[in-house]
């Protein structure tokens, strides 16, 4: 069977290059709307076609790749990475967002614990500071 014969469904495709661990999460992913195909959201057993075009979204990162082949087997990164090719626009795309979260990190912070009393009443105190002079 060539490759262009081959059928392979949408999740297996994922797991087989290596963007999800199991075919569980990468099935998730795409009931969740994390996987759009040729700019649809589409079904866990759509087939999958070389040339196709896949927005696939990890966390804060979306990577919008081409199919450039099929495999219904896992290998290792580098053999998988040959599966797709990710477009240059979406690179760029994702190195200026993580340059964006980097930069303000610090406006953001992310606390190891809940607020206790005395910090809720100073976050109350600013938010009504505030509120206050906005108006």
């Amino acid at each position: 069977m060539s490759e262009a014969e081959k059928k392979i469904r949408l999740d297996k495709w994922l797991w087989a290059a290596r963007f999800y661990k199991t075919r569980a999460l990468a099935k998730n992913a795409i009931e969740g709307g994390k996987v759009h195909y040729n700019e649809q959201r589409c079904k866990v057993s759509k087939l999958v076609e070389l040339g196709a075009m896949l927005k696939v979204r990890q966390g804060f990162d979306e990577k919008t790749v081409e199919v450039k082949a099929l495999s219904e087997q896992r290998r290792g990164a580098p053999e998988a990475a040959l599966l797709y090719e990710e477009t240059v626009a979406s690179i760029k795309l994702r190195m200026d967002e993580s340059e964006r979260r980097r930069k303000f990190k610090h406006a953001n912070p992310i606390f190891d614990h809940k607020p206790n009393k005395k910090e809720r009443r100073q976050i109350h105190h600013f938010n009504e500071v505030n509120s206050e002079a906005g108006e």
